[in-house]
């Protein structure tokens, strides 16, 4: 369950009860926030600390269209259609995107947790 809006993590609450019915054998996927650079960071500061709860693997996930905006892409606006650059191929954008994600892959290990990333793809992703 979404239970804090400010960084969007799941409750202790939730996370105990969800652990409960899956039992020993099981698992659960919990929201840890809006982005490796807070949500993550306050997940493990602050929520695992205080939980005694840890994470077996962190899961960043990651979309075509935040690497290139990462990689010096042009502002995307709300209401105003994306820029071409979003929907065309643009590896060089891409590739110096991905600085960001290596960097946030590196936060995350710094925890001594397992890293999956995931991509998001859109249908316009080349």
């Amino acid at each position: 369950p979404f239970a804090n809006i400010a960084h969007g993590g799941s409750s202790i609450l939730a996370d105990k009860i969800a652990l409960k019915l899956v039992g020993p054998g099981g698992f659960v996927v919990t929201e840890a926030g809006f982005g490796a650079d807070i949500g993550m960071e306050k997940f493990f500061n602050i929520k695992c600390r205080y939980s005694g709860l840890r994470p077996h693997v962190v899961v960043l996930v990651a979309t075509v269209r935040a690497l290139k905006m990462h990689g010096g892409g042009p502002t995307v606006t709300a209401g105003v259609p994306l820029p071409k650059e979003y929907i065309e191929e643009n590896l060089d954008l891409l590739a110096e995107g991905c600085s960001n994600l290596r960097k946030q892959i590196e936060n995350a290990n710094m925890f001594g947790v397992a890293v999956v990333v995931a991509v998001n793809g859109f249908k316009s992703d080349t």
